[in-house]
């Protein structure tokens, strides 16, 4: 039975995890650092790679002991090389090649990205290739057509801000600390979603991609106005948000209409609201749905060993040098067309 140890460390949770070849999580550990980013707002490099390097080391020796297994016994260990903040990026890959070359096993480098792309058939066995994905997090938007290990078409990015990064800047703005996602969502439930009028940026546009800024700084205008309580700002907010994402994924899906099902990943997958109108999304064009469980959808080491067990069964696998670098940018589809008007992230 195939069996990979996963690394994450791309942002600022620490994790690592063991997979085998079923998809099965033997193990599985994950140390979040919002108590230390928390007065500041949002995720400092700084700290978060040095907690990466304290926690890391121990958190990889309780898994493999909760496994009540050697590290020689691994076929391989995958561990994040990309995307995401390089301090973190660099604890993480370091670690993973001293451990490849310790226990003479291969080393797999991979993109963050990949690992939310294939997340879902770690929570699913049954999702086939090709699949629609839409990647929702902190740092990401985009809409990828997904036709195997590796093989990804981007058709939609963010011209600005990731919609994480929406939802982030909405809890600051209305004082709801950090993380801001799962504040907003509870927020929301107690608000009205038409009670604001929030814009809607790019909808009706001809190509899929998506802006999310104009809509931060609408959220502010309200806030500032004191016209409006806040759970009818953070509704209003979380509405306009579902409301892009159809709105896109609409455009997008008329330019892929051989493809059978629509999955989401990344953070804000686990909002249950977008997970719910994108599954209605899914169900009125006779589409298959898939999305992993919230664990799966937060950054996890769990989908990077899956990622690394995905690449060994390709035919052509090789694993990757250790003199390989660390990321800060990795796109999945490095072929895609810059998008007009939009800036790095994109």
């Amino acid at each position: 039975m195939t069996l990979v140890l996963g690394i994450e460390s791309s942002c600022d949770e620490t994790a690592a995890a063991l997979v085998d070849g079923t998809g099965r999580i033997v193990a599985q550990h994950i140390a979040s650092q919002d108590e230390a980013h928390a007065p500041y707002g949002g995720v400092v490099p700084e700290i978060a790679a040095r907690a990466h390097a304290e926690r890391l080391g121990p958190m990889i020796a309780a898994v493999l002991d909760e496994a009540g297994i050697h590290l020689r016994q691994c076929d391989a260990i995958a561990a994040t090389a990309g995307p995401g903040l390089i301090g973190g990026v660099m604890v993480g890959l370091v670690s993973a090649k001293a451990l490849a070359m310790a226990a003479e096993v291969p080393l797999i480098a991979i993109n963050h990205l990949e690992g939310h792309v294939l997340s879902a058939r770690l929570a699913d066995p049954a999702l086939r290739f090709p699949y629609a994905l839409l990647l929702v997090s902190g740092g990401h938007c985009q809409i990828l057509r997904v036709d195997g290990v590796g093989r990804y078409r981007r058709l939609a990015t963010t011209i600005d801000d990731a919609l994480g990064e929406a939802f982030d800047k909405t809890a600051k703005i209305l004082g709801l600390g950090f993380p801001g996602g799962p504040a907003v969502e509870r927020l929301a439930a107690e608000g009205r979603a038409d009670a604001v009028p929030l814009p809607r940026p790019l909808a009706g546009s001809r190509e899929p991609h998506f802006s999310f800024a104009g809509l931060k700084s609408a959220v502010l205008r309200a806030h500032e106005s004191g016209q409006y309580a806040a759970p009818d700002i953070a509704a209003s907010f979380q509405q306009a948000a579902i409301d892009c994402l159809l709105d896109r994924l609409g455009v997008a899906f008329a330019r892929m209409d051989d493809v059978p099902a629509l999955v989401v990943a990344g953070g804000v997958a686990a909002n249950k609201a977008v997970r719910a109108a994108l599954e209605g999304f899914a169900a009125q064009r006779g589409l298959a749905f898939s999305a992993p469980p919230p664990q799966l959808c937060t950054d996890n080491a769990a989908m990077i060993a899956w990622a690394g067990i995905e690449r060994l069964s390709l035919p052509d696998f090789r694993p990757d040098p250790l003199s390989i670098s660390a990321r800060p940018r990795w796109p999945l589809d490095p072929s895609a067309e810059p998008v007009r008007g939009a800036g790095v992230k994109a």
